[in-house]
């Protein structure tokens, strides 16, 4: 046998990697192997592998005697949807897909790669942590990693796609990338395990119930995406890539869509009431105003006052941020804030531009939230809109109230475009609330309070609450028919489509966190 023939044989064994029962206990735990995964994601024939015969070159507790190639990670590049996009996946088989030395510098080049040539980098997770074999130099490897999150973070998009157990110093990594997918009875990441928990606290609780899918995409908004099965998250990673630009020196690619920009929304007048007070779902209306009705949501399970989605109008990727009335009425709140700003700067990171459609009462009083820190939380989502230099419109469907109205991307914060429905309030506070404030006295000597309120009430709001005291003011652009809102927010952002901003040279801002 020649030697061409012994690299082809080699290369064989590499791919089928370690014995096949291995990868029978993969699948019986419902999942596939790191090539099926890659192969699934990727486009057909579109992978290139590197690294694939790279070995560990530890020795010590039987490592020595085991040295299989890949070193239980498999890294390289391919095209999702004719994109370019680099991968790392690790082999579970193989060491458990714990991290070494070897295995960690396989992932730091691909890291580099992908941030050098300027395109996505997607993480296969399913790994058992660090290698203890090889002791700090395991915790090196995951240094490196997370120094390159770093500096990737708002150059490249980076997905973290967990499908195993993560556990330890090992999270942050996914933390600290843009985007985190898990998978429902595969996927947990937490950083210590119930064993260890129940050692110190006295406290049972299983690997689900500590860090589960749904743990972490409804109570620590760690997971932006959850699915049931590998498939189907495969198929929203393609669908999130296909609304992202590569970096962040390019525009997401265009789309053109049979769905008009001048179309007129007729059913959004059913779906909003007039009534200030009663809720609906704003679900609604994002899918009566962008294209084909379609849109993907981020944290869908998180903090759900807030709506966050990636969508497109003309054809053009958006990012829409909107209070949700059908959930505390849309209140601004701790977890809210959070979650809104981080889409406002991942937007803004990626030149994605920005809609905000406003239907705020205010925050959310109670004493937990001021101690838990509201003002500086709510800060965070001032801050991201006011450093956001991407197109920035903002459409107020009913009512926008205090603090709120401001934070919600108003004009005195830097909104390129500023519209309102005729149905709009836009005021310190609610009528009722403001009478009572200003007119404390009168009412309380007042022979008939309930009646003297009702009037002072009704001659608030005709003063300065009707539609038009923003407009006079300059405050707003236009007072608009809620059936045009699709086709004036397209014209606006085809108007912004060349905006320049820049920001004043400084090291970075001193952003609240």
């Amino acid at each position: 046998m020649d030697r061409v023939d012994a690299l082809a044989l080699l290369r064989q064994e590499v791919y089928l990697g370690p014995e096949p029962e291995a990868t029978e206990r993969q699948h019986r735990r419902g999942k596939l192997t790191a090539r099926e995964r890659i192969e699934r994601l990727c486009d057909p024939g579109s992978f290139n592998e590197l690294e694939m015969l790279r070995r560990h070159q530890g020795s010590g507790f039987g490592l020595e005697k085991r040295r299989p190639h890949t070193d239980g990670v498999v890294t390289g590049w391919g095209t999702v949807d004719g994109r370019k996009v680099f991968l790392y996946a690790h082999d579970f088989r193989i060491f458990g897909g714990s991290l070494g030395e070897a295995h960690a510098q396989k992932i730091h080049k691909v890291m580099d790669l992908a941030e050098s040539v300027g395109a996505p980098l997607v993480g296969l997770n399913d790994g058992a942590g660090a290698r203890i074999q090889e002791g700090v130099a395991a915790l090196a490897g995951y240094g490196g990693i997370f120094r390159r999150n770093v500096r990737a973070s708002g150059v490249i998009p980076q997905i973290s796609v967990m499908l195993g157990p993560c556990a330890g110093g090992a999270s942050y990594s996914p933390a600290l990338t843009d985007f985190v997918f898990m998978v429902r009875g595969i996927s947990y990441m937490f950083l210590t395990g119930p064993d260890v928990i129940q050692e110190v606290t006295g406290e049972q609780i299983s690997q689900e119930g500590l860090g589960g899918a749904d743990v972490h995409s409804s109570t620590s908004g760690l997971a932006t995406f959850v699915y049931d099965d590998e498939e189907s998250c495969f198929e929203g990673i393609c669908a999130l890539l296909s609304l992202l630009p590569p970096n962040n020196r390019e525009e997401p690619q265009s789309h053109p869509s049979d769905d008009p920009r001048d179309r007129r929304c007729d059913a959004l007048t059913d779906i909003v009431p007039a009534e200030p007070n009663k809720p609906y779902d704003m679900h609604a209306v994002i899918t009566e105003i962008v294209d084909d009705g379609e849109f993907l949501e981020l944290h869908a399970d998180w903090a759900r006052n807030v709506v966050c989605v990636l969508a497109r109008m003309d054809g053009r990727t958006v990012g829409i941020v909107a209070n949700q009335p059908a959930v505390l009425a849309g209140v601004l709140d701790i977890e809210a804030s959070e979650k809104a700003a981080r889409f406002v700067r991942t937007c803004d990171a990626f030149n994605i531009p920005l809609v905000t459609l406003v239907d705020v009462p205010g925050f959310l009083p109670g004493v937990d939230q001021e101690k838990g820190g509201i003002i500086r939380h709510g800060a965070k989502l001032l801050y991201a809109y006011c450093e956001a230099t991407v197109p920035r419109i903002q459409v107020i469907l009913r009512k926008a109230y205090g603090g709120a109205y401001i934070v919600m991307d108003s004009r005195s914060i830097g909104a390129d475009l500023s519209f309102a429905w005729p149905t709009n309030e836009i005021a310190v506070m609610g009528a009722e609330g403001a009478a009572n404030v200003i007119h404390r006295r009168r009412l309380a000597e007042a022979a008939d309070p309930d009646a003297l309120r009702s009037t002072l009430v009704t001659e608030y709001r005709e003063r300065l609450m009707h539609p038009y005291y923003s407009a006079e003011r300059g405050l707003i652009d236009d007072v608009i028919d809620p059936r045009d809102t699709r086709s004036v927010i397209c014209a606006g952002l085809e108007m912004l489509r060349s905006k320049r901003e820049s920001l004043p040279v400084r090291k970075h801002g001193n952003q609240p966190l």
